[in-house]
């Protein structure tokens, strides 16, 4: 066999194998698809085609008012990408093109922030935010979104935006605001593109903290009101599977429409720093 073909087999096996593990990647969503379409109340893989109904999708709308919740998401889930996207790209610029005395030790400090787990200052901040009177608002639902990590991956990126075109811009009689505006966010936008993604998959998921937060039935999220669905003796697992894919699509959405973006400011951030 030359080395050509070789080259050609063993190209082939690679691709075989990739395409299986893909494959099976995905059955757990397949799986979820095919049970949202059935009455089941226990799972199983016996399936009977003359059984699947989209009665459960209805149900979930008509009679446990996911809309309600699904809209909650979307404003919380919305309103933290976009002030996330703000606040980093603000700090990151500070820590990456402003020089002052202490930067890289603070930017030290607070990165090590990131090592302290969210269930130790989930008190803290339920506190804060209950004696702000920020209980059941979306707001409340939004801030601890806000983490070090945002602006790491930003910082990051920013480093690699030349210094010369900032002095070139000032130069030219660009102030401040517009020099932040018009030169360095838009060089910026693949990580920021990254950071909305990896924002809107943790606040879409959030279980945890809008459990704590939020004592209103219309304030509820949609991870909150899936996990409603279960019921206390038994459980139609269809119903709580046409859930779950509906909390599934959003984020897998965003991202199939991101995923150049995202694929280039997550390349590129780790390039200097």
């Amino acid at each position: 066999m030359s080395r050509r073909a070789k080259k050609n087999a063993a190209r082939a096996v690679l691709g075989a194998v990739l395409l299986a593990m893909a494959l099976f990647a995905l059955l757990p969503f397949v799986y979820m698809g095919l049970v949202s379409l059935t009455q089941k109340t226990v799972l199983d893989l016996r399936f009977d085609p003359a059984e699947f109904s989209f009665k459960n999708y209805a149900r979930v709308f008509s009679n446990f008012n996911i809309g309600r919740n699904l809209l909650n998401s979307v404003i919380v889930t919305g309103g933290a990408c976009v002030l996330n996207c703000i606040v980093c790209a603000m700090a990151a610029y500070g820590f990456a093109k402003k020089h002052f005395p202490g930067r890289d030790q603070l930017f030290m400090v607070y990165l090590a922030t990131l090592m302290i787990p969210g269930q130790v200052t989930l008190i803290p901040v339920f506190t804060i935010i209950k004696n702000l009177g920020l209980m059941n608002t979306h707001i409340a639902l939004m801030l601890p979104i806000l983490n070090a990590f945002g602006v790491f991956l930003v910082r990051q990126f920013m480093v690699n935006v030349p210094d010369e075109l900032i002095e070139a811009a000032r130069i030219d009689g660009c102030g401040e605001n517009r020099l932040f505006l018009s030169v360095v966010v838009p060089l910026v936008k693949p990580v920021l593109v990254s950071l909305t993604i990896f924002t809107f998959i943790t606040c879409w998921n959030d279980f945890l903290w809008p459990l704590v937060t939020v004592t209103d039935e219309r304030m509820q999220t949609l991870t909150l009101a899936i996990a409603a669905l279960k019921g206390n003796y038994s459980t139609n697992y269809g119903l709580v599977m046409a859930g779950s894919t509906l909390a599934f699509l959003p984020p897998f959405l965003l991202y199939v429409a991101l995923q150049k973006e995202f694929v280039e400011g997550i390349a590129l951030s780790g390039i200097k720093g």
